[in-house]
C-alpha cells in the first residue's frame, strides 16, 4: 500500500484542494474496507488549505446537492480500489500514444485505472470507450462513470474518469494525469457526454 508521504507528494505535485487531498488519504488509509465513505468536500473560494488553486481547478463552483451519488455503488465498482490507483497515476506526463507510467494518454489512463483497479478491460482508443456501457445524462453523473469531451474538433477526443462533485482523473495534455473541474469554462464548454461502465 501506499505510504501517507507519497500519498502526500503525489497530491502536492497535482495540486489539489487540501480537502480532496485528504479524502483520498481517507480512501488510502480504508484500504481493507469494501467501500469507502463517499467524500464531499467544501472549497473556500480562492484558496483551499493555505494554497492557491490552480487553473485547473479555478472554475470549482459551490457543490449542488446529488441524492444519486449517496446511493450504493455496485458491488464491482470497488471507490478504494479506483481512488488509489488515480492517486498512484497522479503526475504521469502526458504522452499521445504512451500507456505506461512513462507517459500516457487519457484512454490509456482510463484503461489503466479499470484495468488495474477493476479488472475491466476497456477498449485502447477514446472512440472505442465512447460506445461502451451505458450512456448517463452530465445531471446523473456518478462515481466511476467515463466522461468525454471534445478538445480538438474531433469527437470524442478525450476522456477522464469521474469522482464526484463535479471532479474527474484524466491525463491533460497539459498538466499530465490531474484532476480538475467539470465546472471549468474549458471542461463545461466541451463536454459531449458520459459513459456508465458497471451497473
Amino acid at each position: 500500500m501506499m505510504g501517507m508521504r507519497t500519498l502526500g507528494e503525489l497530491c502536492r505535485r497535482a495540486a489539489l484542494p487540501a480537502a480532496f487531498a485528504l479524502a483520498l488519504a481517507a480512501a488510502g488509509l480504508a484500504g481493507c474496507a469494501s467501500t469507502s465513505p463517499r467524500f464531499r468536500a467544501g472549497y473556500p473560494a480562492e484558496r483551499a488549505g493555505g494554497i492557491s488553486r490552480t487553473k485547473e481547478l479555478s472554475g470549482v463552483r459551490a457543490i449542488k446537492a446529488r441524492p444519486w451519488e449517496d446511493e450504493p455503488l455496485p458491488g464491482a465498482l470497488n471507490r478504494d480500489h479506483v481512488l488509489l490507483e488515480i492517486v498512484s497515476l497522479l503526475g504521469v506526463p502526458y504522452e499521445y500514444g504512451g500507456a505506461d507510467r512513462g507517459g500516457m494518454d487519457c484512454s490509456a489512463f482510463t484503461e489503466a485505472v479499470y484495468g488495474n483497479a477493476l479488472r475491466l478491460r476497456l477498449p485502447r482508443s477514446t472512440s472505442d470507450q465512447y460506445r461502451e456501457g451505458t450512456e448517463i445524462g452530465r445531471d446523473r453523473l456518478r462515481f466511476g462513470d467515463l466522461v468525454f469531451f471534445n478538445t480538438t474538433g474531433e469527437s470524442p477526443s478525450h476522456v477522464g474518469v469521474y469522482i464526484e462533485d463535479d471532479l474527474f482523473a484524466h491525463a491533460s495534455v497539459s498538466y499530465g494525469v490531474t484532476i480538475s473541474s467539470m465546472e471549468s469554462s474549458y471542461y463545461r464548454d466541451r463536454f459531449i457526454g458520459a459513459r456508465r461502465i458497471i451497473r
